[in-house]
């Protein structure tokens, strides 16, 4: 636990890279290796979503690092969600009733590049790149890479290994084959993938169609959204089933049968798109799913962070900000435990998993849920009220009631598992008012308020006897 000791972490990606940051400036020495080329001189990640929603908990994370003002020069606000009817009609569904509280669209690599610059100014960080991991010794921390310049390998060792190589992490897998302790691995994909698109800046350099907004246009089994870009233009995501439907991946296989689709589904969006059939076809499909597993580390020696621990589908904009609060989470326990005597690795390892695991499995069933909501609900008659009152609610009793998608987005310091017992119990108790005529447009605002948090406790009360049976 010293500070003299060696921290090797496996993969550059943003929570790994931003780990990298805050493990130098605790005085370790930190060896960082990435498996592709450095992307600040090599364009790279082609299919991979390139612009993220950034917000509260992510934020928290970079602040820790002393880096948020300069990640937030590379923001675009984003004040709600843009809904757009078949019609090309379009509402604003704002994500707060207080004017304080947005999302931020944010390029993935052009966050990445500033975190890795940060790192490199750090006299004890090594930045190694092109080097892909291969297997890991996990009672000795240390790892093989192969190293795809000159085709050989060669072994890293420190005294810990943080394992923040993604979804897809060797460092995982190396404990899922290792037989020697019961390791716990799961991994559901939704029946829809995912493909990217984009909407070109204006010919003037200006933006095509609202840039403050995140856009959805929700149809059901499908989706598209539009994230704004800082050059002028929007990343424009397709979700769509991979089979069983009359338009999914495996139907639209020519350009006749993308347009049908895209006229039929997204006419005012089909306009903003110029090179749809180009880019439908050059680009990937992507899977979406999740993956738990416990526990998250091993003989004291390594540990999984970010989503080499706990993937997740896109579908709350959290997957990043997750990832950054895992660190912070990760350092609060540093910092609980750095005062002790007889403080181990493997008992800071522990209780960050025991801290941390039951808010990132909660985030997990979270981001599904919004996957539904999305696609669903948003166009929705009952869902658009629900949103107004509650939107009504925040800016008119801004202490007094805060939204599911606040206290996940815009609360850092309550845990994701709090906000979804609290969030879908006050979900529960507005839908059943509402679809019972409890709530009638006559009623003044605060006896709506009264009315709500009653319903919620006794939901809240139900739930807690359900969970006891």
């Amino acid at each position: 636990m010293n500070k003299n000791q060696n921290i090797l972490i496996i993969g550059a990606g943003l929570c790994g890279s931003l780990l990298a940051l805050r493990m130098a400036q605790r005085g370790y020495a930190v060896k960082l290796v990435e498996k592709r080329p450095d992307l600040r001189k090599e364009e790279q990640d082609a299919g991979r979503s390139i612009n993220l929603a950034l917000s509260d908990r992510g934020l928290k994370g970079l602040r820790l690092a002393g880096v948020e003002e300069k990640a937030l020069q590379l923001c675009i606000p984003m004040l709600g969600r843009m809904i757009h009817d078949k019609e090309g009609n379009t509402f604003l569904s704002k994500y707060s009733g207080r004017e304080n509280e947005y999302i931020n669209s944010i390029s993935r690599p052009g966050l990445n590049m500033l975190l890795l610059d940060e790192a490199e100014k750090m006299p004890n960080v090594e930045l190694v790149f092109n080097k892909g991991c291969k297997s890991v010794d996990l009672q000795k921390a240390s790892a093989t890479f192969k190293d795809y310049v000159s085709g050989g390998e060669v072994s890293y060792e420190g005294d810990v290994i943080l394992g923040t190589d993604g979804a897809g992490s060797v460092v995982r897998k190396s404990m899922f084959n290792h037989k020697k302790f019961l390791f716990s691995f799961s991994q559901e994909w939704l029946t829809h993938g995912y493909k990217e698109i984009t909407i070109p800046k204006a010919e003037d350099g200006g933006y095509r169609t609202e840039k403050g907004a995140l856009h959805i246009w929700p149809r059901g089994e499908d989706m598209l959204i539009a994230l704004p870009n800082l050059d002028g233009s929007f990343t424009v995501t397709l979700f769509l089933p991979y089979s069983n439907s009359d338009y999914c991946f495996d139907t639209l296989t020519t350009p006749k049968m993308v347009m049908e689709y895209f006229k039929k589904e997204y006419p005012d969006a089909v306009s903003l798109m110029p090179n749809l059939v180009e880019e439908f076809f050059n680009n990937p499909t992507g899977p979406l799913g999740t993956i738990k597993c416990s526990p998250w580390s091993a003989y004291g020696k390594t540990l999984l962070m970010g989503d080499a621990a706990h993937a997740i589908v896109p579908f709350y904009g959290q997957g990043m900000n997750a990832s950054f609060e895992d660190v912070v989470v990760f350092d609060e326990v540093l910092d609980r435990f750095s005062s002790e005597e007889n403080s181990s690795w493997e008992t800071i390892f522990q209780e960050y998993g025991k801290t941390r695991k039951k808010d990132t499995d909660a985030i997990a069933d979270l981001a599904v849920d919004n996957f539904h909501e999305m696609k669903e609900h948003t166009a929705s008659p009952l869902f658009q009220q629900k949103r107004k009152l509650e939107t009504a609610f925040e800016a008119e009793f801004p202490q007094e009631y805060f939204s599911k998608y606040s206290l996940v987005t815009f609360n850092e310091d309550i845990t994701y598992s709090e906000a979804l017992k609290k969030g879908r119990a006050q979900d529960k108790a507005i839908l059943n008012l509402i679809a019972d005529g409890k709530i009638t447009e006559s009623m003044d605002l605060s006896k709506k308020l009264d009315i709500v948090k009653r319903e919620t406790i006794e939901v809240l009360h139900d739930d807690d006897v359900i969970s006891n049976l």
